[in-house]
This record gives structure tokens, sequence and C-alpha cells, in this order.
């Protein structure tokens, strides 16, 4: 039991790293409108976690003063093998934030 404690809890922080790195890109794409440098910025911020399960979109709604979504999504496989039988071979994680749009 007390492992499947500790893989939840590890699913949670990557949860949290991932809403920190949705937050960085909607920071990123409110100053710039430079879709790269927002995905950089997520990826920059998301650095704990393997980049190659890593999917970042961007969702603009229009130019300045308009909202700018950033959504990152992951799959986060299960990492301790003693409760692989007990869990989903793995979870799909997402977060997204929205932000106005100041400049770019």
């Amino acid at each position: 039991m007390a492992l499947v404690l500790l893989e939840l809890s590890l699913v949670a922080k990557d949860r949290l790293i991932l809403q920190d790195g949705a937050r960085a890109g909607a920071r990123e794409a409110s100053v710039t409108s430079d879709d790269a440098r927002v995905r950089s910025a997520v990826v920059e911020a998301t650095a704990g976690l393997d980049g190659s399960r890593l999917t970042v979109t961007v969702s603009r709604e229009g130019g300045v003063g308009t909202p700018v979504t950033v959504t990152a999504d992951y799959h986060e496989s299960i990492d301790i093998p003693i409760v692989r039988w007990l869990l989903p071979s793995g979870v799909d994680l997402s977060a997204d934030t929205t932000m106005r749009q100041e400049g770019g």
C-alpha cells in the first residue's frame, strides 16, 4: 500500500511540474507571438519530465488584449514495478493556463 501511495505522489508531483510549465508557457505567449519560444519555455519549466512524452499546444483568439491558452499534455508511466499490476500502465496528464496577450 505504501508503494502505491508513493507512486501516486510521484504522479501528483509531475502534475504540478506540468502545471508550472503551462503557466510559464502562457506567460511567454502573453508577451510574444513566437510559438517556438512558448514551447521552449514549457520544456525548460518541465525539465524534470521526459520531453519526448510532452505535447504543447498554443491557442490564440486574436491580437493584443485577447486570451491565449497554453495546454501541456504529458503521458506519465508507472515507475515502480511492484505496483504496475495494481495501476494502469500510464496516466495522461494535462494542464492549461490562459493569460491576456500583452504584446507580440
